[in-house]
């Protein structure tokens, strides 16, 4: 059903994809397709991923079906903040991708062009590069989520995201060194959402493993007693 209601704004929501490099190409320079059936084609997939984004919050529920059998009774009552959360934050780091990094990473390529070297960028290519670049920054957000759960099992500490930090951040902003103009502000602008991101996964893992520890401190005093 969601990606029939994209499909009839496929054509619209294509030209939306296209505005960040639209608007850094040479004036003159459009998108080209070499096969005839290539921009149906495109069209839709445009209306897959747009139904799928559309349909997260289903796809989010779905996934919290088949991850609840293994969790306690108590833990299942995060279905609603899980589903909530994992959308939002998957839809706010394809956001980030769209507005942020693509304006700035497509002008990085398109500064390789020169008298003897031109860009002719095809509809196929920008499509799945888009695409990827979007379902990655979507999925990188996804990461105060995923820390909940690896500290619900005991996989990582709030200690263990410390000590990485320093990596994290060297990491983040030498990705946003190659991908924006070199000046600080444009940098921190890109690096800055992803490292508060980081530090409120560290804040997360805290609050989880010391609910994790109230609750297993009982248990260790029932034992005792006995």
């Amino acid at each position: 059903v969601a990606f029939i209601i994209c499909y009839l704004f496929s054509e619209r929501l294509f030209q939306y994809l296209i505005l960040p490099l639209k608007t850094v190409l040479p004036e003159g320079d459009r998108l080209i397709f070499t096969n005839l059936p290539e921009m149906f084609i495109t069209y839709l997939k445009v209306s897959l991923i747009a139904g799928i984004l559309l349909a997260a919050p289903f796809i989010f529920y779905e996934l919290w079906l088949f991850i609840a059998p293994g969790l306690y009774q108590r833990e299942k009552r995060y279905v609603i903040p899980f589903v909530l959360f994992s959308t939002i934050l998957f839809v706010g780091g394809s956001l980030f991708g769209y507005f942020v990094v693509f304006p700035f990473g497509f002008k990085f390529f398109l500064g390789f062009s020169n008298e003897y070297v031109k860009a002719l960028p095809s509809v196929k290519q920008y499509f799945s590069f888009s695409i990827k670049l979007l379902f990655a920054f979507g999925v990188v957000f996804e990461l105060p989520v995923v820390v909940f759960f690896l500290t619900k099992m005991g996989v990582v500490t709030a200690d263990f995201l410390k000590k990485q930090r320093k990596y994290a951040i060297l990491l983040t902003f030498v990705i946003a060194a190659i991908l924006t103009p070199p000046d600080v502000a444009t940098q921190c602008m890109m690096a800055g959402p992803l490292i508060i991101l980081y530090e409120i996964s560290i804040f997360i893992s805290k609050m989880a493993r010391k609910k994790r520890q109230d609750k297993d401190t009982p248990k260790e005093e029932e034992k005792t007693e006995e």
